[in-house]
């Protein structure tokens, strides 16, 4: 073979030992967007999960609070009706004049006391469900749980202060069943929380009084 003929070679070796190169790299940014897509791919799931689990806990969390408030308000309605129940037998006890509960008739006094135990059971009964009796005389008006009826001047107790319990009030959790209707007092000083801090001097004003 001639010289003039292996030089005429040459080109098309050189070319047949870069083609592997060439494929080789187009093989590696191949895989390289595969992994970049399946990485992303994998972000969107982990993404997906997360919100799943975020759902569940906030659905786990809503039937606990549903449970939980179903329980304790189930009985609301009728703990109210109960209520009137409870008051009718407190006005029936009320009723009775002073002179007749002293009067000493043994018939009398036991139809009185069986009427009171009555009562105690029935307000027993609710508290075990939990109901409780508001008690407001004497506390800072609070008009989520009491409804103020009319106002006592007396500046000798601190305004808004509930003076008078007309009809108790009843609660069932952190719920009203019944507001305490109550009488507040007027004209009175301020409760200390609700007062206001006396105004300080004006900068430098103290140093040019002295």
């Amino acid at each position: 073979m001639s010289d003039h003929a292996k030089e005429e070679r040459a080109p098309d070796e050189n070319q047949a030992a870069e083609a592997p190169s060439e494929k080789t790299e187009g093989a590696i940014d191949g895989d390289y967007e595969a992994v970049v897509r399946l990485l992303k791919e994998n972000e969107e799931l982990k993404d997906r999960a997360l919100r799943v689990a975020a759902d569940m806990e906030n659905l786990r969390r809503r039937t606990a609070r549903d449970v939980h408030d179903a329980r304790s308000y189930a009985i609301a309605n009728f703990a109210r009706d109960m209520l009137s129940v409870s008051d009718n037998l407190g006005r029936a006890l009320d009723a009775i004049p002073a002179e007749v509960k002293a009067s000493g008739d043994a018939g009398f006094k036991a139809l009185i006391e069986g009427v009171e135990l009555t009562e105690r059971a029935m307000l027993a009964a609710l508290e075990r469900h939990g109901v409780k009796k508001l008690q407001p005389e004497g506390e800072k008006f609070d008009p989520n749980f009491h409804q103020a009826m009319f106002e006592v001047p007396n500046p000798d107790v601190p305004a808004n202060t509930v003076v008078q319990v007309v009809q108790s009030g009843y609660s069932i959790g952190d719920r009203v069943l019944r507001p305490a209707m109550v009488g507040v007092a007027k004209g009175g000083p301020k409760p200390a929380n609700d007062a206001k801090p006396e105004p300080g001097p004006v900068d430098g004003q103290a140093e040019t009084d002295a």
